[in-house]
């Protein structure tokens, strides 16, 4: 079977997306070709050539551009077989039809199952729509062969296999665990590591996948309700042995909590450091772990950690609370602390736009950023990010009253319940920072030049004289600030330029 492995976005590294599942389905003897419409374009070659296709959406951003290539492609092979995977496979479930394939969680076995069903006549067909499926660990659980309403908020997209297997390992599916790269652009076509000396080439690696939280907002939990997966630490290392080989000089740990399993994040930590003491990288912490596990963020400091990811998301309590985040904004400002005696940059991400924001909560955060030395900090999207509302999300299991009242209709395009905010004018403000971070990022902005535009509307559209920058209670001390070149952000919409790019290099004629 020659299957077409496709990703339209990833946050900026080669995508996992791809080089997970080609591990299991080339060693089983399909035919592999990858494209990774982030940095490389789709041709009519492509689809003639492809038995079925097989499309990576880990988040938002990538399902909203993949529904637009997909559609593309049934107009080009209307009979073309399409599995969607990832953590928004299921909310791209009404796209497809049947003999389709939506699967969510580990996924590997699933779409080795269905690649090697396509055209056997032994298979049934269902007759009811696409297959759906959330695959945990060892076990799974099939959620629907019938398409659910997506309109409908109450209904839950995605349930997890039964049992707690807490402790299971990834799936291991055959003898190969490792990423297949062979089938994904060079490393110099991504991201890198930028702010601390000469550029470095990057490596996304996975630790473990899934997390232990139910924060609110996230779609991490739908697929894995708190669940975790450890992938072994040999494993680990030859994944990072194979990219530092093709020139990664520093390593994404691209779980969406390292901290989940801290014993096995200071194992991985240990081992990294020491099969590769020259290689520096960067993880994803939320604050709660980062105050509690202060021994694991020295020993990455040690050992060449160069940034942290930290999910911040306000300095409300009343949007943290809604969101079930598990801290507070001192803790949070406590965690930049903690991570700089490390020796580590803090790299917040926010949600600044949500139903229960108000306008002094825009102020307080700008305030924050300042406040804690994070102007340089902070990617410029950050500032202008708007809760979205997904099928399935855990928001709209028990809407309270604000977000109730705030909910509008289901938009498919959008892929996602609109709502809008008790206080208009923090819509139109959201609009209008929206427009000047897109702007930030396609004229190559300083963070220090994109901060100071933010705050001035937040200041001007408040109708409120700035009264100036707080005093600095948190300095960094560091001339610039470790980061990768690309913006990291993952709950939200794509945007202009990332549609356009997408849609400009799509079904071109040569290969």
């Amino acid at each position: 079977m020659r299957l077409l492995l496709l990703s339209t976005y990833e946050l900026g590294h080669q995508p996992l997306g791809i080089a997970g599942p080609a591990r299991v389905l080339g060693v089983a003897g399909h035919e592999l070709r990858g494209r990774d419409l982030a940095v490389e374009q789709l041709h009519h070659d492509d689809l003639s050539w492809a038995d079925a296709v097989v499309c990576s959406v880990p988040m938002h951003t990538a399902l909203r551009l993949a529904l637009g290539v997909l559609r593309s492609v049934r107009a080009s092979r209307p009979e073309m077989p399409i599995a969607l995977h990832g953590l928004y496979a299921p909310v791209g479930a009404s796209a497809l039809r049947d003999g389709d394939l939506a699967v969510a969680g580990d996924a590997d076995g699933t779409l080795l199952d269905w690649a090697s069903s396509i055209g056997d006549p032994a298979t049934p067909e269902s007759p009811h729509g696409p297959v759906v499926r959330v695959e945990i660990g060892r076990r799974g659980s099939l959620i629907r062969t019938a398409r659910d309403a997506p309109g409908d908020r109450h209904a839950t997209t995605v349930a997890c296999a039964s049992g707690d297997g807490r402790s299971a390992p990834v799936r291991d599916v055959g003898a190969c665990r490792l990423p297949d790269r062979t089938v994904v652009p060079p490393l110099d076509r991504y991201t890198r590591l930028v702010g601390c000396g000469p550029d470095r080439l990057v490596g996304a690696v996975e630790a473990s996948r899934g997390c232990s939280h139910r924060c609110r907002h996230c779609p991490v939990p739908t697929v894995y309700d708190g669940r975790t997966r450890a992938v072994p630490v040999e494993d680990v290392l030859a994944d990072v042995a194979q990219l530092v080989a093709a020139g990664a000089e520093h390593i994404h740990l691209c779980d969406p909590d390292f901290l989940n399993r801290p014993q096995h994040a200071s194992r991985v930590v240990a081992a990294l450091h020491a099969d590769f003491p020259g290689v520096s990288f960067d993880a994803t912490v939320k604050v709660s772990h980062i105050l509690a596990h202060g021994d694991v963020i020295a020993q990455m400091g040690a050992s060449g950690c160069s940034f942290v990811v930290s999910a911040f998301e306000s300095t409300s309590a009343t949007v943290l609370e809604r969101l079930d985040k598990g801290h507070t904004a001192a803790e949070a400002g406590e965690a930049v602390a903690v991570l700089r005696r490390a020796g580590i940059e803090p790299r917040p991400s926010f949600l600044p736009f949500t139903p229960w924001t108000s306008r002094e909560d825009l102020v307080e955060l700008m305030d924050f950023v300042a406040r804690h030395d994070l102007v340089d900090s902070v990617d410029a999207v950050q500032y202008g990010i708007r809760l979205l509302l997904p099928p399935g999300s855990l928001l709209l299991r028990d809407p309270d009253p604000v977000l109730a009242s705030a909910l509008g209709d289901f938009d498919p395009d959008a892929l996602g319940w609109t709502w809008r905010s008790p206080d208009p004018l923090l819509d139109t403000l959201q609009d209008a920072i929206a427009v000047e971070t897109e702007r930030a990022a396609c004229h190559g902005w300083t963070p220090g030049e994109a901060y100071a535009v933010v705050r001035a509307a937040v200041f001007d559209m408040l109708g409120r004289a700035d009264p100036g920058l707080p005093t600095v209670v948190s300095a960094s001390g560091a001339m610039q600030r470790p980061r990768l070149s690309e913006a990291w952000f993952c709950c939200a919409e794509p945007t202009a330029r990332q549609l356009g790019a997408v849609r400009d290099g799509m079904l071109t004629t040569s290969s």
